[in-house]
């Protein structure tokens, strides 16, 4: 089997160096999230973050998206986005539901451009480009109420891609599906990805899933959370989720990945949320 990697010469989307993220408790106490995280994310990569509950990793995510500034540390955008008004630097999809529930389906995607400098009929176009990738084309004058979970969150993929960003992050977008809508979704992502070559950050619990859709997984530490590991996913991206969950080497990556994260969450247990 051979995987298919990007190349050797592919563009760095973003360099982490040292990143570091503190709070402070209401009583005055200092707690460390995140310490010394680092790595280097080329364009159109897939990577996939693991880790305990509390180990930073939607810290992490919030600080990439521009949602928390207060963190000590370099990131180093690629330069492509710094002038240019017509797409993101990043665009989130959360867990939760994040439909507008008095806008269509139309307007729901829409909105996500509303603060950047793209024509009218420029923004028309890619809502019905990613609407349509996202294979809800005939749900233009829909309400989210008259949707599926399922498909709500493939509106909040529409209007993340919609955007153009630079980076994708995905903070467990498929946690509250049902186990059926969950298989269904990944593949879904899948194709998606591989039609709009996202640079993709996919925070998740689940193993299964993080070796089912990404190029590298990124293992942190229970917290302060710190790289345990960075893990190449021995697939290439000609092997679908499903396909990929058939081979002999999934089920023995799984439990490497595995006895990774269960030590973490094991000292995360035993500090019994002390800060």
């Amino acid at each position: 089997m051979n995987a298919t990697h990007l190349p050797g010469h592919a563009v760095t989307a973003l360099k982490i160096e040292d990143l570091r993220k503190a709070f402070l408790t209401i009583d005055n106490r200092v707690v460390q999230a995140i310490a010394e995280i680092g790595i280097q994310i080329k364009r159109g990569e897939r990577l996939a973050v693991l880790g305990p509950s509390g180990c930073g990793k939607s810290s992490l995510l919030r600080i990439l998206a521009g949602l928390d500034n207060e963190y000590a540390g370099t990131i180093a955008w690629s330069e492509e986005t710094i002038h240019d008004r017509t797409r993101l630097r990043s665009a989130t999809v959360f867990q939760g539901d994040s439909t507008l529930p008095w806008m269509s389906i139309a307007d729901n995607i829409l909105i996500g451009l509303s603060g950047l400098e793209v024509p009218s009929g420029d923004a028309e176009a890619r809502r019905l480009e990613y609407q349509g990738l996202v294979g809800l084309a005939d749900f233009d004058k829909a309400f989210p109420h008259e949707l599926s979970g399922g498909m709500r969150q493939r509106v909040a993929i529409a209007r993340a891609l919609a955007t153009e960003p630079l980076l994708l992050l995905m903070d467990e977008p498929l946690a509250a599906l049902d186990a059926q809508t969950r298989l269904v979704m990944q593949s879904e992502l899948y194709r998606i990805w591989a039609a709009t070559q996202s640079t993709v950050v996919y925070v998740t619990h689940d193993i299964d899933e993080a070796l089912s859709l990404a190029d590298r997984l990124l293992i942190m530490t229970a917290r302060p959370g710190r790289v345990k590991a960075v893990i190449d996913v021995p697939f290439g991206r000609d092997v679908s989720p499903l396909q990929r969950r058939q081979l002999p080497e999934f089920g023995t990556l799984q439990a490497q990945v595995w006895a990774m994260v269960a030590d973490e969450v094991g000292q995360s247990l035993q500090a019994g949320g002390k800060p």
